[in-house]
């Protein structure tokens, strides 16, 4: 990932060495031990939290590290082709903290940002439920005024860090009537009385970044309410358009080391007198990879500054992070398996890293708005701009 790297700021190329270097040295070598065991990656955010990289995505005036959104397409997409189950955890704080740069009072940002920025505070995201995945209008978690605050009731699911997250944000339904205006949302924190989170889900992949059901009968003080009533809908959706191109990100850090460790194995693998890389269809098995990964890349540079340039205009950029999540994921999907193929039985064993690759990219058209969902908005602002 190379085509905008001039144009990141000179220290913003040097935290992405140093990342590199972190990634390669203290998180990839245990990648395999993360998916074998299925233990959350606690250790490894410890290390990106005093590497800085929890706060990547904040702004300097809230201790965080400030990074354009270039820079922190590259940065996520390092830590990804490291271990996928670690930006997967990190990407649902990315989440979780915009959520309240976006959405929150300043009073919020001042009291969380902080925190999570260093490390001490996990964020989660809780949006899905079992009823309302794609549509959150179908959304049956509930949140009424009480005395004291609200009360909010219902229950999440498939919500990464959600048991382990020290806050999560929760969306719930203030105002039936109103559909998606009558969504709002709420800062919980992990010790709220009637706050629960069942067992990880037994998943797949991206073993080490683990998902909960969360149950909610909590009573909240009213400055739990994320900026104002009404406004939840619109945070998501913001939200979601940053958290796509981290999940673009996420596919091409992922699929660069499976098509590295591919060409990698191709090279030394001898049969017949020749490596493999000496036969045309494996060239041409490798060339298609490469040309799925370039389309993917500049699809998600393309959406990383239409980002930046947003933060100034406010401009939204909901087509290229769609189109960038979309052609990502798929293109990464293609690709790990491309890159398993090429090693023949080995690559079906647990022996070499594809496998696991394989596995860990297969959510990624799934979750933050499957693929169907994301030509469902491409589609249609094609289809209201022409």
């Amino acid at each position: 990932m190379q085509d905008d790297w001039h144009m990141l700021a000179p220290e913003e190329r040097a935290f992405c060495d140093m990342l590199t270097r972190l990634c390669a040295e203290r998180i990839a070598p245990h990648a395999a031990e993360t998916d074998e065991t299925s233990a959350f990656v606690h250790t490894q955010l410890a290390l990106l939290g005093q590497a800085g990289m929890l706060g990547a995505n904040l702004p300097e005036e809230h201790d965080g590290g400030g990074l354009s959104a270039p820079a922190l397409l590259r940065a996520v997409s390092i830590v990804a082709g490291a271990c996928g189950s670690t930006a997967s955890a990190l990407t649902a704080h990315y989440l979780a903290t915009d959520s309240i740069l976006i959405g929150g009072t300043e009073a919020q940002r001042d009291h969380w940002l902080p925190q999570a920025a260093s490390g001490a505070a996990l964020g989660a995201f809780a949006l899905t439920e079992p009823a309302a995945g794609s549509d959150p209008a179908d959304m049956r978690t509930r949140a009424r005024r009480t005395a004291q605050g609200w009360r909010l009731t219902g229950s999440k699911c498939f919500i990464s860090n959600g048991g382990v997250a020290d806050f999560v944000v929760v969306f719930a339904v203030t105002d039936p009537e109103q559909g998606h205006r009558g969504i709002s949302a709420f800062i919980v924190p992990k010790d709220t009385p009637g706050f629960e989170a069942g067992p990880p889900e037994r998943t797949m992949g991206l073993k080490g970044g683990h998902v909960f059901t969360l149950n909610l009968d909590c009573d909240l003080p009213p400055d739990a309410l994320l900026g104002e009533e009404g406004h939840g809908f619109r945070t998501a959706m913001k939200v979601l358009d940053n958290g796509r191109i981290e999940v673009a990100a996420q596919c091409l850090g992922m699929a660069d080391a499976a098509m590295s460790a591919a060409m990698e194995y191709a090279k030394g693998r001898v049969i017949g007198g020749q490596p493999l890389t000496e036969r045309q269809g494996v060239r041409w098995m490798i060339a298609d990879m490469g040309v799925a990964y370039r389309q993917a890349l500049l699809l998600a540079q393309d959406a990383a500054r239409q980002r930046q340039a947003a933060e100034e205009s406010g401009a939204r950029f909901s087509l290229a992070a769609a189109m960038a999540k979309l052609a990502a994921s798929e293109a990464a999907g293609r690709i790990a398996d491309t890159a398993l193929q090429l090693h023949g039985g080995y690559g079906y064993t647990r022996d070499f890293p594809v496998e696991r690759i394989v596995r860990d990219l297969r959510i990624m058209r799934i979750y933050e708005g499957s693929s169907e969902i994301q030509r469902v908005i491409v589609s249609g602002q094609m289809l209201a701009a022409g």
